[in-house]
């Protein structure tokens, strides 16, 4: 891991997409990994220690809404966490993510606009 590095975690069930992103973040000039599921992002976070998490919020198992939880309990602002959705903001579990996150963004992602929440590369 090099000290001068953006690292980004990008956490999404759906492991293409999670992988185009993080093939785009790395092109742009980020260190991105990828994580599947909430169990193997807490997992993940311990090893990799991204400065910004991108968190779907509906995945099986530990949802977006529980991993922000636990992140925020064990990091508190330490990390941004960006939640991304293709749900409405209607529903609960998708509302009570977005209270908690620094920033939330919609599906498909618009990398511009990730680009100018995530922190800059030094």
């Amino acid at each position: 891991m090099n000290d001068n590095e953006v690292r980004v975690l990008v956490v999404d069930d759906l492991d293409d997409a999670a992988q185009a992103l993080a093939m785009l973040l790395n092109v742009s000039g980020y260190a991105a990994r990828t994580a599947s599921d909430g169990e193997s992002a807490l997992a993940m976070i311990e090893q990799f220690k991204p400065h910004c998490v991108l968190l779907d919020v509906q995945m099986p198992g530990i949802n977006g809404l529980e991993l922000t939880r636990r992140l925020r309990a064990r990091y508190k602002d330490d990390i941004v966490l960006v939640a991304v959705t293709g749900g409405s903001a209607d529903d609960a579990k998708v509302a009570g993510t977005f209270e908690l996150v620094d920033h939330y963004l919609t599906k498909p992602i618009e990398i511009e606009k990730l680009e100018k929440i995530l922190p800059p590369i030094r």
